[in-house]
C-alpha cells in the first residue's frame, strides 16, 4: 500500500511536472494548466424552450463577461448528444493557473456588474438566464496532461465531442518512466497520425470525487468520422507495431496502468458559446 500511495503522488506531479516544463520553456505565451467542468442539467420543465433563444441569452453573457474575462483562456458548451443523462449539458473552462479560477469568478462578478449596472436589470437577465437550468450541478478540476493534439485552425461549426473516461490502476511494479513511453508511444504514432481527429486534448484528476480519473476529449467533424477513428486507429496501430508478439507485448506493458474500466459520453460542442 505504501508503494502504491508513492506512485499515485509521483504519478500526480509527473502530470504538474509536464505543464510547469511547458511554462518554464515559454514563460512569454501562457498554455493551459487546468480545465473546469460544469455539468449542468436542463429545466425540464421550462415552457417552449427554444436553442436559439437560449443560445441568444448565453451569448448575451459570454460578450459582456467571459470574452472580457483575462483570466478565463477558453470556454465551451456541450450539449448532450448520447450520454447517460439526457438533461445534462457541461460547460468547460480553460486555465492557465489553479490561482485564475478564483480570479476569474471575482473577475466574473466585476463584469457583471459594469454590464448590467441597473440593479433591476441585473435581476432580470440572470432570473431568465437561470430558468433554462435546474438548481443542481456538479464541478471537477482536471490537470492538463502533455500530449495535445490541437485544432490545425479554429472551427467552423459546431463539432462532435467524445470524451472518454478511463481509470488509473497503479500498479505496484509501475515506474513514471514507464508510464510516459507508453503512452507517449501510442499517442505519437496512433492519436496524432489519425487524420479524424480533428483535436485531442488529455487531462488527469486534480479535485473531484474520483482521483484514478483519466479523461481524453477527441473532436470531429462527425459522427461518421468518429466512426472512422476507431478503424484508423487500428490500422495505425498495426503499422507501427507490426507483429503480433509486438502488440502482445505493448499491450502488456502499457494495459498495466488501466483498470481496463472506461465510460463513454459524447456531445455536440456549440460554436456559438465558445472563447
Amino acid at each position: 500500500m505504501k508503494t502504491t500511495n508513492r506512485f499515485i503522488t509521483t504519478l500526480i506531479m509527473l502530470f504538474l511536472f509536464n505543464v510547469n516544463l511547458v511554462l518554464a520553456q515559454d514563460a512569454a505565451q501562457a498554455v493551459p494548466e487546468y480545465y473546469t467542468v460544469t455539468t449542468m442539467h436542463w429545466n425540464m420543465d421550462y415552457e417552449d424552450f427554444d436553442k436559439d433563444t437560449w443560445i441568444a441569452v448565453e451569448k448575451e453573457y459570454l460578450d459582456k463577461v467571459t470574452m472580457k474575462n483575462e483570466h478565463i483562456m477558453g470556454y465551451g458548451v456541450y450539449m448532450h448528444r448520447m450520454s447517460p443523462d439526457n438533461s445534462e449539458l457541461i460547460v468547460v473552462g480553460v486555465y492557465a493557473s489553479w490561482d485564475d479560477i478564483d480570479k476569474a469568478a471575482t473577475r466574473n462578478g466585476e463584469l457583471a456588474q459594469e454590464a448590467w449596472q441597473d440593479a433591476d436589470e441585473r435581476s432580470a437577465y440572470f432570473k431568465k438566464r437561470n430558468a433554462y437550468y435546474a438548481n443542481e450541478h456538479s464541478d471537477e478540476i482536471y490537470a492538463v496532461m502533455s500530449g495535445t493534439k490541437g485544432f490545425s485552425e479554429a472551427p467552423t461549426k459546431d463539432m462532435i465531442l467524445y470524451w472518454r473516461t478511463n481509470h488509473f490502476a497503479f500498479p505496484e511494479d509501475g515506474t513514471n518512466a514507464e508510464f510516459k513511453e507508453t503512452r507517449d508511444e501510442y499517442l505519437e504514432n496512433v492519436v496524432h497520425k489519425n487524420e479524424y481527429i480533428k483535436a485531442y486534448f488529455p487531462f488527469a484528476h486534480a479535485y473531484g470525487a474520483d482521483r484514478t480519473e483519466y479523461g481524453e476529449a477527441f473532436f470531429f467533424e462527425s459522427m461518421s468520422d468518429m466512426e472512422k477513428m476507431f478503424d484508423r486507429n487500428g490500422e495505425l496501430f498495426r503499422a507501427h507495431w507490426d507483429t503480433e508478439e509486438a502488440r502482445k507485448a505493448y499491450g502488456k506493458k502499457a494495459g498495466k496502468y488501466y483498470t481496463g474500466v472506461h465510460g463513454d459520453r459524447i456531445y455536440t460542442h456549440v460554436l456559438e458559446l465558445s472563447k
